[in-house]
């Protein structure tokens, strides 16, 4: 038996099915550095694909249990990346040596002060990398356990269940679609991490705009630092 390789999809679903999607999914939802490592969105793609029954040949996973797997994953990862941010306070993220966690906490307190906590934590759920964070830095914040519970859940069914129906609409449809899933999950990708690119260059405007009114204030009040 060939090895399994936990960072490739194909890998974990030839080896575990609809299991190994149950698995990813947990991890990824708030086991921290391990799930910046695992694939979500190029897993539950690809699952779906599986489910669908193509040019006559049946199909590799079976539909109702992907959806349940990866329903159950995302939910559950994320309520017990909550109980370790809770537990574990501020000092676990920022006592952390990976440079990616404590970027992926910033960014999430962000989220959660910019949107609010329902809309950040469905929003969050389709943001590669800061998906493995930000249900621990919703815990670490004081996020009220009620509300965390019904907005992660929401936002865990919407991602989950929808990656895996695009999956399986297209391999339901399109001929020899598995022929073409390295194209198409590359594309999921740069989607999914479009938000990012919009809240970096965000970033980086609102520094450009803070920094003129500095050199601004500074050109009105030219005596200043010798007072």
């Amino acid at each position: 038996m060939e090895a399994v390789n936990p960072t490739d999809s194909a890998s974990l679903l030839a080896a575990f099915g609809a299991l190994g999607v149950l698995v990813v999914t947990f991890a990824e939802s708030g086991l921290l550095v391990v799930g910046f490592f695992l694939p979500g969105d190029t897993l539950l793609f690809p699952a779906g694909v599986l489910c669908a029954g193509a040019d006559g040949r049946p199909p590799r996973l079976v539909l109702w249990q992907v959806m349940l797997c990866a329903a159950a994953g995302a939910v559950a990862g994320a309520q017990v990346g909550y109980l370790i941010g809770r537990h574990g306070g501020r000092p676990l993220l920022t006592r952390t040596s990976s440079k990616r966690v404590k970027e992926g906490a910033e960014r999430a307190e962000r989220l959660l002060a910019r949107y609010g906590y329902g809309k950040a934590l469905v929003i969050g759920r389709f943001i590669p990398m800061l998906r493995s964070v930000l249900h621990p830095a919703a815990g670490a914040l004081g996020v009220p356990l009620g509300t965390f519970t019904l907005w992660q859940t929401v936002g865990g069914v919407l991602w989950s269940q929808s990656l895996v129906l695009v999956g399986y609409a297209l391999g339901s449809s399109v001929s020899h679609v598995d022929d073409y899933l390295l194209p198409l999950v590359g594309v999921i990708v740069v989607l999914s991490l479009m938000p990012l690119l919009v809240e970096a260059v965000r970033s980086r405007r609102a520094r450009h705009e803070d920094a003129a009114r500095g050199e601004h204030t500074t050109d009105d009040h030219p005596g200043a630092e010798g007072e």
